[in-house]
């Protein structure tokens, strides 16, 4: 699942292959072509790239390579078909009448806010079979891109001549007065995007849609089928798809730009293309910020990530109705914690770290800006208490979330727009306020849970004793901090039950009281997670402003100028790292070799089957019902999932492959094992993009599902 991480964005499984068969299939992964890709990017001779729709380069490449012309009205038709997905994932219209297709893990959250004990949508699957039967989607959006401006040179003549840390207050305060001149101007939602990690930045028009409504959705053991074991590998067998539509004045949104669904399907080796929002990728990073990551970031996160399946997995097993409620938390921390694995092994392999005195010469090198060495010491001094306070790692819960939300909005709205935390500005204000009155279900249990597990291994890492920083004498925690006294009178349980039990924040008409009555009712408040967070909110924001200044700034600066020296090279024959904005990339269908076999690029009906025998139908590999009941109408050779050698990383889940036609021809639902690397570096030997078939979606409407009204609306020939 390429899931993006929420806060991976501010994002997106136990490894079921042997250590030994990783590490040398990653590095002949990683050896086959990285002195390729690190001494040759203004000649990128592989299907590389998630590239800028306003790039040249890419046009020039596919044209020269495939023979194919990437027209303006091509180009426009495709970016303005192509949605992002909540804060999530990717997804595109295909229909007139505003239906939205994206994965089923990308839409399943909404399946579990609106289940019971009486009625697992997650388990049941969902099909509207009317208008009226589509279900409202609380607090969800979808935006469409509608234009894009390049506005570097007029942020550089703001901040010419001034340090890191003044350029990056001045830098902030002229993108909050753009995004809000042109959001008054143009009547559209308005991000001014950070590309080149400071090199370029652009102006992003969105049009945004907020009524959201589910129509159909498969069961999850057929969309998941294979769950774990089978995540991030390859042959696959799953319907990860679901259907969404967007709504405007109450009525079906009329979409001018829309992908047609092709009634051929794909074949190997065919050309198609990834209309999507790739989320983060760090394959401009120099050494120094890479051994951060090695060293820092991937170790804290999977300890996390280890520690919460445990006790997510725990909770599941003592009922039904736990596993319910906690299946799509748990779900997703599998997937964090595979992906984590691999993205660290990648990083953990000699031979990404390989270099010759030309790659230490090129400007573009990984190796050349070792500028960075300096923040990231900085930065791990205090990176834990950063990520533990401000990120919220150690207040994990939606009541917390919550509180935050409000007290930060309410102490935020008193500050000009300029001066207020980034994503507390005006054009992010309505989404914020739909976001807090969202009426899902918040269960008390499963948030005393998480919060105990969260501020417990707070207090083993503070109170319990001092983590050394290899990098430095001081330790990580010290133990005689601001924060000190918030286990004297209690226990973790005891201050998670009593903030969680004690809230009236799971309530939504408590959430919109405090939300009208802005600073004062938010300072007048009783409710426990409001005092909680107002105490410690300061001590959040000391990190994040250490964050800012030590790090973020001169990070800006830095690989500004390496972008730059770039620039100068090889122009926009480069292209920009991912930033979960809209990109585009390219590639044909094909297979791989692996252990000495090859891969066959597409899967079928019958293999899936066979499959689920195989395993004799035992959880992760039982099917529902449904299909088990119809399987006889079904063509055993009707092709299921494929892989291509499209480039993406997590946040692509859910766009459309689309053929040449502009048609749509597969959905993009995860990577193979060998595209976990595609974080720091991309190699199209075995690197493989995951995609369901259009030709199985319409097989199981047909007859498993008699979706009937949802296959006329595609123009699928009955």
């Amino acid at each position: 699942m390429q899931q993006l991480s929420f806060q991976l964005f501010t994002h997106p499984f136990p490894l079921t292959f042997s250590v030994l068969r990783r590490q040398v299939l990653t590095f002949i992964c990683y050896t086959a072509l990285f002195l390729l890709t690190v001494l040759s990017l203004s000649v990128l001779c592989a299907d590389e790239g998630m590239w800028l729709f306003e790039s040249n380069s890419v046009t020039a490449q596919v044209k020269e390579k495939y023979g194919f012309n990437m027209t303006d009205d091509w180009m426009e038709h495709i970016f303005k078909s192509s949605t992002r997905f909540g804060r999530s994932g990717s997804a595109s219209f295909v229909s007139p009448n505003g239906l939205i297709m994206t994965n089923h893990h990308v839409g399943a959250a909404q399946l579990q806010m609106h289940s019971t004990p009486e009625n697992d949508m997650l388990k049941n699957g969902f099909y509207a079979k009317t208008l009226s039967d589509e279900i409202p989607c609380k607090g969800l959006e979808c935006i469409v891109m509608d234009s894009v401006k390049d506005i570097t040179d007029e942020l550089e003549k703001i901040t010419t001549g001034l340090q890191p840390e003044a350029a990056a207050k001045a830098r902030r305060e002229a993108i909050s007065k753009i995004e809000q001149e042109e959001a008054n101007k143009s009547n559209l939602h308005c991000e001014v995007v950070t590309l080149f990690q400071g090199g370029k930045y652009h102006l992003y028009r969105y049009k945004k849609y907020t009524d959201i409504r589910l129509v159909w959705a498969p069961e999850q053991d057929i969309a998941a089928f294979g769950g774990d074991p089978d995540n991030y590998e390859y042959p696959r067998y799953c319907v990860d798809c679901s259907f969404f539509r967007a709504y405007e004045n109450d009525k079906p949104a009329q979409i001018q730009h829309y992908l047609k669904w092709a009634t051929n399907g794909v074949k190997e080796n065919e050309l198609v293309f990834v209309s999507g929002f790739p989320g983060t990728t760090n394959r401009a990073f120099t050494r120094s910020h890479l051994e951060f990551q090695r060293d820092f970031y991937f170790p804290e996160r999977l300890a996390r990530l280890y520690r919460r399946e445990v006790v997510y997995s725990a909770f599941a097993e003592r009922s039904l109705e736990n596993k319910r409620r906690i299946a799509h938390d748990l779900d997703a921390v599998k997937n964090y914690r595979k992906r984590a694995i691999g993205q660290l092994d990648a990083l953990q392999t000699p031979s990404l770290w390989k270099s010759n005195e030309e790659a230490k010469e090129s400007a573009h090198s990984r190796f050349h800006g070792d500028a960075m060495a300096l923040p990231c010491f900085r930065l791990s001094e205090f990176y834990i208490n950063y990520c533990y306070f401000e990120t919220g790692e150690a207040f994990n819960s939606q009541t917390f979330r919550l509180a935050r939300q409000l007290v930060r909005l309410a102490l935020e709205k008193e500050k000009p727009n300029a001066e207020r935390l980034r994503e507390y500005r005006d054009g992010n204000i309505d989404s914020i306020k739909r976001s807090i009155l969202n009426d899902s279900p918040i269960y008390e249990d499963v948030e005393i849970l998480k919060l105990t597990d969260s501020l417990s291994m707070l207090f083993e890492y503070g109170n319990g004793g001092e983590r050394q920083n290899p990098n430095s004498a001081k330790p990580i925690f010290p133990r005689n901090i601001e924060w000190s006294t918030m286990f004297s009178k209690n226990s973790p349980k005891e201050l998670a039950t009593k903030l969680v039990s004690g809230s009236k924040l799971r309530d939504v008409a408590e959430r919109r009281k405090l939300l009208d009555g802005g600073f004062t009712a938010i300072n007048a408040s009783d409710d426990p997670m409001i005092k909680f967070v107002l105490q410690y909110d300061s001590l959040a924001r000391k990190y994040r402003k250490l964050y800012e200044e030590q790090f973020e700034a001169p990070m800006t600066e830095i690989y500004a100028n390496l972008a730059k020296k770039r620039f100068q090279k090889y122009g926009d024959k480069i292209y920009p790292d991912a930033t979960f904005t809209l990109r585009i990339s390219f590639g044909v269908v094909k297979g791989y070799e692996e252990a000495g076999k090859y891969i066959k690029p597409v899967t079928n009906i019958a293999g899936m089957f066979d499959r689920a025998e195989s395993m004799k139908f035992k959880e992760p590999f039982n099917l529902p019902q449904s299909w088990l009941d119809n399987k006889n109408k079904l063509d055993p050779k009707t092709r299921f999932n494929l892989v291509t050698t499209n480039d993406i990383i997590g946040g692509n889940s859910g766009s459309p492959l689309i053929n040449t036609k502009g048609e749509v021809v597969g959905l993009v639902f995860d990577g193979n094992i060998y595209s976990l690397s595609n974080n720091f570096i991309y190699t199209e030997t075995q690197s493989r993009c995951v995609a369901v078939h259009v030709d199985v979606i319409i097989e199981s409407l047909k007859k498993i599902y008699n979706a009937k009204r949802l296959i006329e609306e595609l123009g699928i020939k009955n």
